[in-house]
C-alpha cells in the first residue's frame, strides 16, 4: 500500500523544502496535502487520512500540538513527525516519548534517518490499518506522553535560582444573573469549555466566564490542574478513582459529584497504575 503523508508548514518555503527531499527519500510515497495552518491541516488529515503527518509546532490557527491532540481520537491515528526549531533542551521530550521529529532547517541526514524509521513502523504488521488495538493504543500513548511533556515545558518560566515563584491565580470571577461570583480556584472541581465560555463546576454550583480553557488553564498550577480531554481540565485532588471503560476507555470518578470526567486517550497515561 502507498504510504500517504500531510505535510503542515506555516513556511510555504520550507513546506516545499520538505515535499522536494520526501520525494527524493521516499518516492514510493505520495504527498496528498500541503498546507500552511493548522485548521487546514486538521482538515486535511480528516479528509485524506494520511499515514504519517508531518506538523510544524508553531502554526496560526492552531499549533502543531493541538493538530496531534486530534489527530489520536482519529480511528486510525497517523504516525507523526513534529517539524520544530526547539532547543536541545525541549527536545529531550521527543527522545522519551520515542515520537520523532525534524528539526528546522531541514537535514537530508536527519529527514533520511526518520524516513527509514517510519518505513520500519508502518511495515510492522503490527502498525498496519488491520493491526491489533494495543499497537495503536501505545502509539497514541508515546504522542500523549510528548504532549504533556511540552505542555509543562511551554508553561514552565524560565529564571534563575532565586527568582520569584509563579503566582497562579487564586480566585475566578464570573457573572451569575445580576451578581460577580467569587469563585475559590481551591474548590474548583473541574473546568469545562462549552463555545465560546468555560463552565466552572465548584461546590458551590456552576457558572460560566467567557474566556477559552486554553487562557484558563495557563493561569492555574499545573501540578493540581490536570487536563484530561480537550474540553476539560480536572482539579486532580477532587479525583476520586479512574475506571475502566469499554474498548480501554477511561472515565474519572469525582468524590462529589456523580458525574463521569471521559479521559481522551493522550492523557490515559496520568492514570496508569504506578
Amino acid at each position: 500500500m502507498t504510504p500517504t503523508l500531510l505535510i503542515a508548514d506555516d513556511e510555504a518555503l520550507l513546506a516545499r523544502v520538505l515535499e522536494s527531499e520526501l520525494a527524493a527519500l521516499w518516492p514510493e510515497a505520495r504527498v496528498v496535502s500541503v498546507v500552511h495552518d493548522g485548521v487546514a491541516a486538521l482538515a486535511a488529515a480528516r479528509e485524506h487520512q494520511p499515514r504519517v503527518a508531518f506538523l510544524d509546532i508553531r502554526m496560526p490557527g492552531m499549533s502543531g500540538m493541538d493538530v496531534a491532540r486530534e489527530l489520536i481520537e482519529f480511528d486510525i491515528p497517523p504516525l507523526v513527525v513534529f517539524v520544530t526549531a526547539y532547543d536541545q533542551f525541549a527536545l529531550e521530550a521527543f527522545e522519551r516519548a520515542a515520537v520523532d521529529y525534524v528539526l528546522k532547517p531541514v537535514q537530508r541526514e536527519r529527514l533520511e534517518a526518520t524516513v527509514q524509521r517510519l518505513k520500519a513502523r508502518l511495515s510492522d504488521p503490527a502498525e498496519a490499518e488491520d493491526g491489533d488495538d494495543e499497537a495503536a493504543v501505545g502509539e497514541t500513548d508515546r504522542l500523549g506522553q510528548l504532549l504533556a511533556r511540552l505542555e509543562l515545558l511551554e508553561h514552565a518560566t524560565p529564571g534563575t535560582a532565586g527568582a520569584p515563584q509563579r503566582q497562579y491565580l487564586r480566585f475566578i470571577k464570573a457573572l451569575v444573573g445580576q451578581e460577580v461570583r467569587i469563585i475559590p480556584v481551591d474548590e474548583v472541581i473541574y473546568l469545562e469549555a462549552t463555545d465560546k465560555y468555560v463552565n466552572v463546576v465548584s461546590g458551590a454550583g456552576e457558572a460560566l466566564i467567557r474566556t477559552s480553557l486554553r487562557e484558563l488553564t495557563q493561569q492555574l498550577d499545573p501540578e493540581r490542574f490536570w487536563q484530561v480531554h480537550r474540553g476539560t481540565v480536572v482539579n486532580i485532588s477532587c479525583v476520586a478513582s479512574a475506571v475502566n471503560q469499554s474498548l480501554g476507555r477511561l472515565s474519572l470518578r469525582l468524590r462529589d459529584r456523580p458525574e463521569l470526567l471521559p479521559v481522551a486517550r493522550q492523557y490515559a497515561h496520568l492514570f496508569k497504575q504506578m
